[in-house]
């Protein structure tokens, strides 16, 4: 897990790397590179190498990713962002009958707006969805709602239903809850997601003046005026 001894994650890890069928795509935004309490290494260490792939950047043409843009056109290539347009993922996992790519963006949900909505290539894939009532377990980073969840999250739902194989989840979610233990043990703080804080009266930050952004941050109170 390459973290100190005295909090290291390797405990936690699968003694061996899972084996699963579907192959993850991880597109991650650079600025997910300097953070220190990512998930996505935890991720890829409970996975096999040729089942967990990391790219990094912003944009992504076909000139310079040819790999990916082989793997968008695949017609058993997925990519995991909610909208309108997705299907819910336990829908499209009944219908599947081989081995499947997923494509899921690693960033702040306003980095992974720009990064799907910026590169044409993340259209050509089916877009799916999760339809889950989880709370995130990665309770030391805040998130705008309470069903919000973190890319391992994400992946460890997902590749659940695309394997149907309860355990997996389980297994990937291990690291992160001992993660978030080690860094409360340490002095971090539980963050709430912002729905909690606004609905509770307990948001301390300046509103934001952009109407877009507080538009926003109504919807997150069930259009109650803030």
């Amino acid at each position: 897990c390459s973290r100190p001894q005295k909090v290291c994650l390797c405990p936690f890890l699968p003694i061996h790397p899972l084996k699963v069928s579907t192959c993850l795509y991880i597109i991650q935004h650079p600025a997910e590179e300097s953070r220190v309490l990512r998930t996505v290494p935890l991720l890829a260490a409970c996975l096999p190498p040729d089942k967990c792939k990391i790219l990094v950047g912003r944009r992504f043409s076909e000139d310079r990713y040819p790999e990916l843009a082989t793997v968008c056109r695949n017609p058993n290539t997925l990519i995991l962002y909610p909208g309108a347009e997705a299907t819910n993922l336990e829908e499209v996992a009944v219908m599947s009958s081989g081995p499947s790519v997923m494509i899921i963006i690693d960033g702040t949900w306003s980095q992974a707006k720009d990064i799907f909505y910026k590169n044409s290539l993340f259209r050509l894939p089916k877009q799916v969805q999760l339809k889950t009532n989880i709370s995130s377990q990665y309770v030391i980073r805040t998130q705008p709602t309470n069903t919000c969840l973190s890319t391992l999250e994400c992946a460890a739902v997902a590749l659940t239903i695309m394997e149907k194989n309860k355990s997996i989840q389980e297994t990937i979610l291990r690291p992160l809850q001992a993660l978030c233990s080690f860094q409360l043990q340490h002095g971090a703080q539980i963050h709430h997601s912002k729905e909690h804080l606004l609905k509770n009266g307990l948001y301390d930050k300046p509103m934001p003046k952009n109407k877009r952004k507080l538009r926003r941050m109504e919807l997150l109170v069930n259009n109650v005026k803030i």
